[in-house]
């Protein structure tokens, strides 16, 4: 069972649902007026919903999915929290690479604004990397999902795709590395907490395939996640509010050596145990991206 938003009629149309072996369930809300409401009462909708008979022409759904969010949810990110990102990031500075080991083992994380809704991409759909930017990768993370009460709900996949030239130069260039159009990526759906039985216990594999071969291909495990989910989740919360919920990423351990980059063309596959696959295809720069700003028709529209 998966908390999805989907596009029918020709585009025209976009509603959110639960995704199950029998279809496409309605909600009788969007998602990001799901996020608004308590657990018990978020999980009563989503059970309520997946009772239902699902609606007829939803057809060839993996090309047809949104990101998962709307409205006024935002996605957030943190950093440094695997041995593999802490020693990634220490040799891709230029000067301060010792700020990195610093952050891994202080009390307070590192957390960084991401996307809002509108701003990321759903399954199947384009990222884009920056084209001032020499080296760029991907970066697959355990996304969880939290209501406007700071609780867990669910869980994600999140493609934060990161500059890695532009954050080496210096560690203060960190929001023109991570928060552009195309960074992020979310889906395929959000799968319900009580779903899943340990986050940090979850396989996670990335693949990035260029001219049909692989081109790099690594596995992790979110039990090598150095914080808590909820401890990450209570120093956002600490001193924000979040009326109709947050995404929070929690980091990478998959970060390509130097000096792989992605490149146009690439196809980045991050699959997580029981969260199931986020495919995002490669393009570069902001031209590439004007159709989230309604300016061009979304990709694998009809």
């Amino acid at each position: 069972m998966q908390i999805v938003r989907a596009r029918f009629e020709d585009g025209n149309v976009t509603r959110s649902g639960v995704l199950t072996e029998r279809g496409f369930h309605p909600l009788p809300v969007e998602s990001g007026e799901l996020l608004e409401r308590p657990l018990a009462e978020f999980r009563r909708l989503v059970e309520e919903a997946a009772a239902e008979h699902p609606v007829a022409g939803f057809a060839e759904h993996d090309r047809r999915l949104l990101a998962p969010i709307s409205g006024l949810t935002e996605v957030w990110a943190a950093g440094v929290t695997y041995e593999r990102s802490r020693a990634a990031r220490t040799d891709e500075s230029e000067h301060d690479a010792d700020i990195y080991a610093r952050v891994y083992d202080a009390e307070r994380p590192e957390l960084f604004f991401k996307a809002a809704s509108w701003r990321v991409v759903g399954h199947g759909a384009p990222v884009s990397v920056r084209e001032d930017s020499a080296v760029n990768v991907p970066e697959p993370e355990l996304a969880v999902v939290a209501n406007r009460f700071g609780e867990i709900v669910g869980y994600s996949i999140c493609n934060d795709v990161s500059s890695r030239t532009i954050e080496g130069e210096n560690p203060l260039y960190l929001p023109q590395a991570k928060t552009y159009l195309g960074a992020c990526a979310l889906g395929p759906g959000i799968t319900p907490a009580w779903e899943v039985a340990d986050p940090r216990a979850l396989d996670m594999e990335l693949t990035i395939e260029r001219d049909g071969s692989a081109a790099w291909q690594g596995r992790a495990s979110t039990a090598q996640l150095r914080r808590e989910p909820t401890d990450l989740l209570g120093y956002l919360f600490r001193a924000d509010e979040f009326p109709q919920g947050v995404v929070l990423a929690t980091g990478t351990s998959l970060v390509p050596d130097l000096p792989f980059t992605l490149a146009e063309g690439d196809v980045v596959h991050i699959a997580i145990a029981g969260l199931g696959a986020l495919t995002t295809p490669v393009v570069v720069g902001k031209k590439a991206m004007s159709w989230l700003l309604g300016q061009a028709t979304p990709p694998g529209s009809r």
